[in-house]
């Protein structure tokens, strides 16, 4: 099957102005669908002119999900209007192959020739972006929206401070896609892991509420974190500090308190507290240096130092300083090699994602 995408000059509206409640949705339009059935099985999402739907204002259009007949895909294919809706080749390839937000577009071009019928999810999450800014924000509105916060509203939040915070942020979001795709064998693309890996969409919504918090518009930034952790199940507060390439994987009921931080190239799995001891403010939540990697269930409690390179054992509780390059496991976690004389690493364990070799050393359990 063959996806075929057409676009107008003009941009394609997602959803109404912000001053609106509802957004716009996709529609099949069965008159097509019945015409067309005995023809071509490709696929094509169309906002041309001549076959665009539109609503009862005729104000907007959004694309139709239909089988169009043989004469409109050869036309297709001989058009150059939108090159950028179209498979990248040749010399394209090349200057393109350093560019995420480019390979995410040939891989939901790949996906949708593949899945027809995904065709129009992929078309208003990605292809019909400009930037990777837009489309994340577009994917964090439609995930966080309901009937009091409107998809409209929640862009236009998120992308005011994805465009406002410039490269820097933007680097951030790129290098946590790529820390997911490169230590998480269960990620197939990029596009697997824009779409669907609720511990990323989480760091990237926890980014925009830590900038509406350093901005005093904490009302806000706390409703960010409230409807994360009711769609994501993850709890970080939006003062918390993260740095970039960080994996959340599984991310399910990960907990960050108001100060804790978390340096760059961590990764951490599901079930891990960053907390507080019951100290009435402060600062009293943990610091986690760069290229740590915290086991599953993990409990990291108090103003607590977990050096860069350090390895946390899945199920341990961390209530004092864990060293650099270092291990610590158990509870109450004790440094693999002893106190005085601790093993150290000499890997990267966020990197490696080894969970288990430490253990033989740590214990003479046997089953």
């Amino acid at each position: 099957m063959k996806l075929l995408v057409t676009t107008s000059s003009t941009a394609l509206p997602l959803y109404n102005s912000s001053s609106s409640a509802s957004p716009l949705l996709l529609h099949s339009k069965s008159d097509h669908h019945h015409h067309h059935s005995n023809l071509s099985m490709a696929t094509c999402v169309d906002n041309c002119a001549t076959t665009a739907c539109r609503d009862g204002n005729n104000n907007n259009r959004y694309p139709c999900f239909y089988k169009p007949n043989k004469s409109f895909a050869r036309n297709f294919q001989t058009q150059t209007q939108s090159p950028t809706l179209n498979r990248i080749d040749g010399a394209a390839a090349a200057a393109a192959a350093s560019d995420l937000w480019a390979k995410m577009r040939e891989e939901a071009i790949l996906d949708a020739e593949q899945e027809p019928i995904l065709s129009c999810y992929y078309y208003t999450s990605i292809l019909s972006h400009k930037s990777l800014e837009s489309a994340l924000a577009n994917h964090l509105a439609v995930k966080l929206s309901n009937s009091s916060l409107p998809i409209g509203t929640l862009f236009d939040v998120f992308f005011a401070v994805l465009g406002e915070q410039g490269p820097d942020l933007g680097r951030a979001v790129r290098a946590d896609l790529r820390a997911v795709k490169e230590r998480d064998p269960a990620c197939i693309s990029y596009v697997h892991c824009f779409l669907g890996f609720k511990g990323f969409l989480a760091i990237q919504a926890h980014r925009v509420a830590h900038e509406l918090w350093r901005r005093q518009r904490k009302a806000l930034a706390l409703v960010i974190q409230n409807r994360v952790s009711e769609v994501f199940g993850v709890d970080i507060h939006p003062g918390a500090r993260v740095g970039s390439g960080v994996l959340l994987d599984h991310a399910t009921g990960v907990v960050m308190g108001e100060t804790a931080e978390v340096g760059d190239d961590v990764s951490i799995l599901h079930g891990v507290t960053l907390g507080g001891t019951g100290k009435a403010g402060g600062d009293r939540h943990p610091k986690i240096g760069d290229g740590v990697l915290i086991g599953a269930g993990t409990c990291v409690l108090g103003n607590v130092r977990v050096g860069a390179g350090a390895k946390i054992g899945a199920g341990s509780v961390v209530l004092k300083e864990v060293p650099a390059r270092t291990t610590a496991v158990g509870n109450p976690a004790r440094l693999i090699g002893g106190k005085e004389n601790p093993t150290k690493l000499d890997r990267m364990p966020s990197f490696t994602m080894d969970q288990t070799s430490h253990i033989a050393e740590w214990s003479d359990y046997v089953i």
